[in-house]
């Protein structure tokens, strides 16, 4: 018997940009440690070894964070702060219903795109 897959795997984008820059951050001053309140908690609850936090570049939707992703299912959760994490691990993570309150708006997050749709659209 191998080692088991992990049932979740939540990146939590860890985008910091320069002062100055038009873009906002899903990291500052005030939300730097939500990524280790998010393993700290996976651990503390025992299911880190099911459940994999990892810290993400980038993940597109800089107006709506900090945000991070779980999968499967591409549930984007935004506005995070360490409350909604902890809800969201009891109730979407354990519990295995999402938060909808939280989950990003549609206008922001539409169905996903096949990279030979993606060509087709831009001609290739």
């Amino acid at each position: 018997m191998g080692l088991p897959q992990p049932a979740f795997y939540i990146f939590k984008c860890e985008q910091s940009s320069p002062p100055g820059m038009p873009k906002p951050s899903c990291v500052s001053p005030q939300t730097q440690d939500l990524f280790q309140h998010l393993a700290q908690t996976l651990m503390q609850k025992g299911i880190i070894g099911t459940v994999q936090p990892i810290r993400s570049a980038c993940l597109n939707r800089c107006n709506a964070g900090p945000v991070m992703l779980v999968e499967p299912g591409h549930t984007m959760y935004t506005g995070l702060d360490k409350q909604k994490i902890d809800r969201i691990i009891d109730e979407h993570i354990i519990g295995g219903v999402p938060v909808a309150e939280y989950i990003i708006p549609d206008e922001l997050w539409d169905e996903p795109i096949t990279p030979k749709d993606m060509m087709t659209q831009m001609g290739r």
